[in-house]
């Protein structure tokens, strides 16, 4: 199996299994239907083990673009794979929401709240201010490329590693998760959000492509950003490369203002 088919099938495992928790709290007369956050957290957790369990033996298990950019600026991969790895991820996610659907097929049309649909494919912000959820991504995401640097540090008996990143996730999830829902990455969000525009799902409503860019934009600066503090402080290294993942720390945030400014932050919750 190449790298970047295993990259598609470990990200369409983690969708299978992570949207399916959120199919199966959020979607009517299912055994899970109004179970909590933790159920949420603990499926997610589990999703990235199992996607890990998969393929990590093969292509490392980035399943996720901010992990693969974390890990190309401290050197795991080299850049001419990030294209490769990034393309196969989103294409994952996509089919992975695919998937979802499917399992769930029935309960769409029980479900009429439009946004609990949406909710199963992708993250929204319990309260709206494109600046504060670019920082929630930001430091999620920083965490997560942090302690998935972190992790590789240690010696850790074989097998057992993919418990570990799924530890962690479930940690994000209950600490961190709860400003925006923690995307953390770009495909698990933007791909099956694709696919709930694609699919002729049931009472669906709209994807809410004016908040897609912030579980994008952020899971990347907060990957690089992750990469710039464990190479600065582990290794004393800050290179051209850091330099590029401050800069686009910088933008996501700059964008965030613009936003809350812009015609998308006429409902926005204000910070002071």
């Amino acid at each position: 199996m190449s790298v970047y088919f295993a990259e598609f099938l470990g990200t369409a495992i983690l969708i299978l299994f992570g949207g399916g928790v959120c199919a199966n709290v959020n979607l009517k007369k299912t055994a899970g239907f109004g179970a909590d956050w933790i159920v949420i957290s603990v499926g997610w957790g589990l999703a990235v083990a199992l996607g890990a369990y998969a393929v990590g033996g093969i292509s490392g298990a980035h399943l996720n673009p901010a992990v693969t950019l974390a890990f190309a600026m401290d050197g795991s991969i080299t850049w001419a794979q990030v294209p490769g790895y990034i393309i196969c991820q989103m294409l994952g996610g996509i089919f992975g929401g695919i998937l979802v659907w499917l399992m769930y097929l029935p309960h769409w049309k029980a479900t009429e709240d439009k946004q609990a649909k949406l909710g199963v494919f992708s993250t929204a912000p319990a309260m709206k201010n494109y600046f504060a959820n670019f920082i929630s991504e930001i430091i999620g995401t920083t965490a997560l490329t942090l302690g998935l640097l972190y992790i590789g540090m240690n010696k850790i008996a074989d097998g057992l590693n993919p418990l570990i990143v799924g530890a962690l996730i479930v940690a994000i999830g209950v600490s961190l998760g709860g400003p925006t829902g923690y995307a953390i990455n770009p495909a698990r969000d933007l791909g099956p959000r694709i696919a709930h525009a694609l699919l002729p799902i049931a009472g669906k409503g709209d994807a809410n492509w004016s908040y897609a860019i912030v579980p994008v934009l952020g899971p990347i600066a907060g990957g690089m950003l992750g990469a710039v503090i464990y190479r600065l402080f582990y290794k004393g290294v800050f290179d051209f490369m850091s330099v590029i993942g401050i800069i686009v720390v910088i933008i996501a945030l700059v964008v965030g203002v613009l936003m809350n400014k812009s015609k998308f932050g006429k409902d926005i919750e204000t910070i002071n």
